[in-house]
């Protein structure tokens, strides 16, 4: 069908420029038909012409038509609202920029540059709407709230008892922990999940390892248990930054654009965002916070599995992962002994539990 309109489309367009130009071809050529007869034939032949080219033309030209409905279907309304009204706004100032112009008498400057004006001006336009559409929602957002602050009956809500909107990040999702933190209304205010993290779990679900494949599966299926069965309420953003190519950075530009809390467990993006003063909100820090506090010269029991980096360390674990050092320790590899907490160390990667044997202590 879409060819058949393109193909008509053409030949009309050829049988008006044969209507138009065909008959000064035909009087150059010493015809000496009637006005009518030449108006006609030209339309004729025009649309023959053009018609025969459609033949080598018209696939190329439905191809190009079939990628731009693909790609304007694809688009978020955000993108075709703001890119549209910047179109408007540019062909606006264009055509006000034309009319001084219509007043010079220069053929070049007068009839062909307003040409090239209103194509690169409509063109800037619809770029700056479309590629700054998310500074032009945060500032109506900010100036919706800036209302609601100077309105009398609305100075006492407390906007910091507002939960603000929680970005996720693909760390967080596969890690799995973030739906009971949820189920336990631990989290509060929406759950975002931005499409670019979505595409990346995808491609990691696609992957051909077997691990990263399986890790990749079992965020969606997280993903799908958040939508579905908890009480939570989940948005997706479907903007992008195509200008920043990493996805961490992206998860920072969006908690900027939003006003909102990225949750991650990456130490690296925890310290990003934390330089760039976003509020960032890490489920290590979280675990660790809830571990059972332990002080230097406590006594616990644990079995010493192997040895540490360092020479005669041995490893040990508690009920919870916590990875306990022995100094001296590597002698009880194996063995289940009782140990003497010495230090504690504690990041946002984990927590490390430095000890001694006991029986060393008492030697001591």
């Amino acid at each position: 069908m879409l060819k058949r309109i393109v193909q008509l489309f053409i030949v009309m367009t050829g049988g008006t420029i044969g209507y138009l130009y065909m008959p000064e071809l035909f009087s150059m050529m010493g015809v000496s038909w009637q006005s009518w007869i030449q108006s006609g034939a030209g339309a004729i032949v025009g649309a023959l012409i053009l018609f025969l080219l459609t033949f080598w033309v018209v696939d190329y030209i439905v191809d190009f038509l079939r990628w731009v409905e693909d790609a304007l279907v694809r688009a978020p309304v955000a993108d075709l609202l703001f890119g549209s009204l910047g179109l408007i706004v540019g062909l606006i100032i264009a055509y006000l920029v034309n009319n001084l112009l219509q007043d010079i008498d220069i053929k070049v400057v007068s009839q062909i540059l307003p040409i090239f004006i209103t194509f690169l001006l409509g063109y800037f336009g619809f770029q700056v709407g479309f590629k700054r559409k998310d500074e032009f929602l945060n500032l109506f957002a900010r100036k919706d709230k800036k209302g609601l602050e100077d309105d009398a009956s609305a100075q006492a809500v407390d906007e910091a008892l507002i939960p603000k909107e929680k970005i996720l990040d693909t760390s967080v999702i596969i890690d799995g922990r973030i739906a009971d933190i949820c189920e336990t209304h631990f989290l509060e205010g929406t759950i975002v999940i931005p499409q670019f993290v979505l595409e990346e779990l995808q491609h990691i679900a696609d992957s051909s390892d077997g691990l990263k494949r399986n890790r990749g599966r079992r965020g969606l299926d997280i993903l799908n248990r958040l939508q579905k069965d908890l009480p939570v309420k989940v948005e997706i953003y479907d903007g992008d930054f195509e200008e920043v190519q990493e996805v961490d950075s992206k998860l920072v530009k969006l908690a900027k654009v939003m006003d909102g809390i990225v949750v991650t467990n990456d130490f690296n993006l925890n310290k990003v965002c934390e330089f760039q003063n976003v509020q960032v909100l890490n489920i290590n820090d979280l675990a660790n916070a809830v571990k059972p506090v332990v002080l230097p010269g406590e006594e616990m029991t644990i079995q010493v599995i192997k040895d540490g980096k360092e020479q005669k360390q041995g490893i040990g674990y508690l009920d919870d992962g916590t990875m306990i050092v022995v100094e001296e320790g590597k002698d009880y590899i194996g063995k289940t002994i009782e140990v003497v907490v010495t230090s504690v160390l504690q990041t946002s990667a984990g927590r490390m539990i430095f000890a001694r044997p006991k029986s060393l202590e008492k030697a001591l």
